[in-house]
């Protein structure tokens, strides 16, 4: 029941899960099988999603591997839990990669943005294109620097006609240089969102500073069809979701949260450790209200095959009472003060202590696969608990 009890314990925070349907509720309404259904299928609902992605035996098969760029901007904005390090740290909630579809000798890139929901607003969009170094062969010339500008393709039967593409961006680059290059094409991007079918991809021109065609044997890019998978042109788009606005609507801006200060990592403890922390080898005496840990190991709900990072994280939860009176210790809000004292006074029939539950929450991040084998960076917010208190 593992994978029940994630679900009941990160989506609820009032006392038994109110809201939520206990394990013995789901027990009596469905089998075992039926039982683990629903649990992942609450589970996925979570993480934004209808049904986990399919494509699983061939990314397998070929040891496909997550681009440096997303694997290192995942690094950058999780810890090794994936937990989020700022929340300020990514535009947006949602950083896609996409490979270039026509796999061209040519200078010339399109992109499928299927998986990308028309409800989301683009923040940036960027084109990454990785500089090879001059070949060998090409003799000493006195060209040090070169123009390259990106179009977009407004018209796909007549490519090189100037009145058939817009400019998107424009810079100079070093021809002796080797790595990657970014370019900004927020405005193509937004357009083909708004029409699928204007989508007739980007169109890369290299220039010397005069204005005359640069020696392609001089300034060569990497392409999909003839360099390896860590060199191909890619696409990176940054997206919001709106999942964030609405949340943020309802909280204090003066509310900094403060990442939790204790370890993150590691499965769940050992059976010693459980003893300890709920108390088992004192069944008399009443457990103060704390957090507890709550490891969710993708592996275990058979997820590992499309998430990349991380292997799973440690979500927390709260768990013990909130005697009368309550102390400072246990983080009270004004009203689960009141409602302590009116329980304690028996002043009003049917009202219950407060609940231990999380009243402060963090972010995780999500680095996977989708269904057309694009890596996504995801954040879900309210997702670890960071602290316990009586409310």
């Amino acid at each position: 029941m593992m994978l029940l009890l994630v679900v009941v314990s990160v989506a609820s925070l009032v006392c038994g899960g109110a809201g939520m349907p206990s394990a013995n509720y789901l027990e009596s309404r469905f089998e075992p099988r039926e039982v683990r259904s629903e649990a992942l299928k609450r589970l996925l609902e979570v993480f934004g999603m209808d049904e986990p992605p399919h494509a699983l035996g061939h990314r397998r098969q070929h040891h496909q591997q997550a681009p440096q760029y997303m694997l290192d901007l995942y690094n950058t904005v999780a810890d090794v839990d994936g937990v989020t390090k700022d929340p300020d740290l990514l535009e947006g909630n949602t950083v896609r990669s996409f490979f270039d579809k026509l796999r061209s000798e040519q200078v010339e890139y399109r992109f499928n943005l299927f998986n990308v929901a028309r409800t989301e607003k683009v923040l940036t969009a960027e084109l990454h294109l990785f500089k090879l170094r001059p070949q060998p062969s090409v003799t000493f010339n006195r060209h040090h620097f070169c123009q390259v500008s990106v179009y977009q393709v407004l018209d796909g039967t007549r490519r090189n006609s100037t009145q058939d593409r817009k400019l998107l961006s424009s810079r100079l680059i070093p021809v002796h240089s080797s790595g990657w290059e970014v370019f900004t094409i927020t405005q193509a991007v937004r357009s083909w969102m708004a029409d699928e079918g204007s989508n007739l991809g980007l169109q890369v021109t290299v220039k010397t500073l005069g204005g005359s065609e640069m020696d392609m044997k001089l300034v060569r890019f990497a392409s999909g069809r003839n360099h390896h998978l860590s060199k191909q042109p890619m696409l990176v788009v940054f997206t919001d979701d709106g999942r964030r606005s609405a949340l943020l609507e309802g909280k204090d801006p003066n509310d900094t949260p403060l990442l939790p200060q204790v370890p993150m990592a590691g499965p769940p403890p050992s059976r010693s450790a459980r003893s300890l922390d709920y108390g088992e080898e004192d069944p008399g005496a009443a457990m103060a209200c704390q957090r507890l840990p709550l490891y969710v190991d993708f592996e275990e709900i058979g997820w590992s095959g499309w998430i990349v990072s991380p292997r799973g994280y440690n979500a927390y939860h709260c768990k013990g009472s909130c005697p009368f009176p309550l102390g400072q210790n246990m983080r009270p809000s004004n009203h689960a003060t009141v409602q302590s004292i009116i329980n304690a006074l028996k002043l009003t029939r049917g009202i219950e202590t407060p609940c231990c539950v999380p009243d402060k929450l963090f972010s995780i991040n999500l680095l996977y696969f989708d269904d057309e084998e694009n890596v996504v960076l995801k954040q879900y917010d309210d997702m670890v608990a960071g602290s316990c208190g009586c409310h």
